[in-house]
This record gives structure tokens, sequence and C-alpha cells, in this order.
């Protein structure tokens, strides 16, 4: 059985202590955040981790609430009907439902989260949602959509819809969903030619997207500077431009492995002037980025599975020492042709742990 919603006093209370220590655990201790390779990210700040501190929050209202489900026992091919008008949580996951049709939420006003995930929804009325005022959270993952449903409640905080059939996304459809937080598109047979330029601009509050695996070549254009994570992990891009990146100042974590980039365009970085991390491993470097060296606050860099063949003595840190407010906490280069007796000690001078950095050797 997958992820299931039948919430008991012990598993929601794990949940939740699970979701706080990620979300803010470490700024109210005192204690260092970590990313998921263990690495400490120092300073790191609140409002870099608002769209976790979404989970702690929907955890809190929810634990209490009335929910029906979870009905994924794989039998069900609509949406029942005569749902109790109070259910907060209605999980229709693991199914066979085909469409979601006018009228199968008339009732639910205060639902405030749906999940329909792994069913065969190709088809969602325009008025589907419209009775859904409340609603916060809305998993569509792992259905055949070709496009994300019109009329979405504009009080969605969350959006799932990855392994679809999704190749457009129209800025119509985002249109008024001013408090969405994430949005997750992976594992979609999306085109950089089917995202409409500013598709996702007036998501005053969107801070986590993820666009990976995919058929995109670029960095969508017209991301809101409001954003502190976004993934285009496993994608065809080739190449970084500074435009690309320009006024997500916001932006703490970006994440672009498992693509084909050659190069990054100088000035790139000085566009995300609080980026913490940088996933850049798995590509066609021949080099290491430029703008690394003089980044203030940059504390994780994947550069691993690469072709870099020199590490220049200014790459990583600024001219003299002492100036970075940040000190590394982990830079990744295993697996370039590089030579570890090649690199010059001084290359890593603003690198206070010498466990920090690994290179490896090339295979």
């Amino acid at each position: 059985m997958q992820q299931s919603w039948a919430w008991s006093k012990e598993s929601t209370q794990q949940r939740a202590e699970t979701a706080q220590a990620a979300a803010g655990g470490a700024a109210s201790t005192g204690s260092a955040a970590t990313d998921e390779h263990g690495w400490e990210l120092r300073g790191a700040q609140s409002k870099f981790l608002s769209w976790q501190q979404l989970f702690v929050e929907t955890e809190r209202v929810l634990k209490r609430a009335p929910f029906y489900g979870p009905c994924d026992n794989n039998r069900l091919e609509r949406v029942p009907k005569d749902l109790p008008p109070d259910t907060t949580l209605l999980d229709l996951q693991n199914n066979k439902i085909t469409e979601i049709k006018e009228g199968d939420f008339k009732n639910l006003k205060n639902l405030h989260a749906l999940i329909l995930v792994n069913n065969k929804i190709s088809k969602i009325s325009p008025l589907a949602f419209a009775p859904l005022k409340k609603l916060e959270r809305l998993y569509l993952s792992k259905n055949n959509l070709k496009e994300l449903p019109e009329n979405m409640p504009k009080s969605l905080q969350e959006i799932r819809a990855h392994e679809n059939e999704i190749s457009k996304l129209r800025k119509a459809v985002f249109n008024g969903l001013n408090q969405v937080i994430v949005l997750e598109l992976g594992t979609n047979p999306i085109k950089s030619s089917g995202i409409e330029n500013g598709a996702f601009q007036g998501m005053k509050r969107l801070s986590y997207i993820r666009i990976a695996d995919t058929n995109i070549t670029s960095i969508p254009k017209g991301l809101p500077p409001s954003l502190t994570e976004l993934h285009l992990d496993g994608n065809k891009i080739s190449k970084i431009d500074a435009e690309s990146l320009s006024g997500l100042t916001n932006l703490a974590k970006l994440g672009l492995s498992f693509n084909s980039i050659s190069s990054v365009e100088n000035g790139s970085l000085n566009n995300v002037p609080h980026l913490r991390e940088l996933h850049l491993n798995n590509n066609e470097l021949v080099r290491v980025p430029s703008g690394l060296g003089d980044h203030k606050y940059i504390q994780v860099v994947y550069l691993h599975n690469n072709k870099i063949a020199s590490i220049g003595i200014n790459d990583f840190c600024p001219l003299g020492y002492n100036t970075k407010k940040a000190s590394y906490s982990g830079v990744s280069l295993f697996s370039n042709p590089v030579q570890y007796w090649e690199i010059q000690p001084s290359a890593f001078r603003c690198i206070h742990e010498r466990s920090a950095v690994q290179i490896g050797n090339y295979k």
C-alpha cells in the first residue's frame, strides 16, 4: 500500500515532528541545518524554509480533522457520492477513476486536502473544484492529465502533478493562485516551447518548484522572485545564461544535475546573491563556473561527474584571505579528469574543514 492518510494520533505526531525538524528544528535549537548528503548549511534563514513550514502548519490544522479514506482498494471508478460535508481530507489514491466531474465535490466546502494520486484521470471539468474554497493541498500525480485543470481553487498552497502526460503550462492556469508555495511538475513530457513565457509570474508566494525529468532545454523565463528552491534536474539543458536567473534574489538552492550543461555564462551567479546550494553534477562542464569565488553565501557546490580538467587558484575563493562571509561546507569534484596533485592547496584557502572537499579519482 502506498502513502495513506488514515491519520492515527501517533503517526500524525511522528510526521509533525519529522516535518518540524526539517523545517525549523535546527533554527530553534541553534544547531546547523544540513542538506540531504549531511553537509552543513550555515546561517540558513527562516525565509528560505517557508515551503517546508507549510507541511508543519497543515499537519497542525488537519491532525484532528474529519477525513474520508483511504479508499485505495483499486476498485473505485468514480468519486463516491454523498461524502460527509464536514470532510477536510479526501484520500482517493490508487483507484481507477478516469474523470473528475462537476458536482463531484459539491458539498465539501471544508475540504483542505484532496489526494487523487495514481488513478487514470485524463479529464477534469473546469468547474469540478469550484466548491472547494478552502482547499490547500491538491495531489494529482501519477495520472493521465495532458494539462493542469483550469479554475483551481485560489486557496491552494501546494500542487503536485508529477508523472502525468502534461506537455503545456499555460499562464491562464496559474492566474489567481497567489497562495501557492509548492509546485511539483516533474516527470512530464514538458518542452521549453510548451511553457508560456511568464507562466509562473503571478504566483507571488511560490517558494519551491520542481520541473525535473522532462524535456525542457533551458531554464524557464519569468520565474517569480519569491522562489527559494528551483529543481530542474534530469532535463536537457545545455547552458546557463545570466538572463535566465535574473531577478531570483531569494533563491537558496538550485538543482541542475543530470543535464547536458557545458557552460555557465559569466555573471549568472551574480543574479542569485543568496544562493547556498548549487547542484551541477553529472553535466558536461569543462571548468568551474565563474563567480563562485566572489559569491558571499554559497556553501555547497556539487561538480562531480563533469569534464573539469583543471582548478584555478581563485575558482572557489576570493582574492586574499578571510573575505568570504560563509565558508563552504561541501565541494564535490570527484569523477573529473583533474588530478588532485595538480590542484594548488591555496585554491581551497577559504574552506575551513578539510573534509568538506571531495576530490577522489577520475574513472
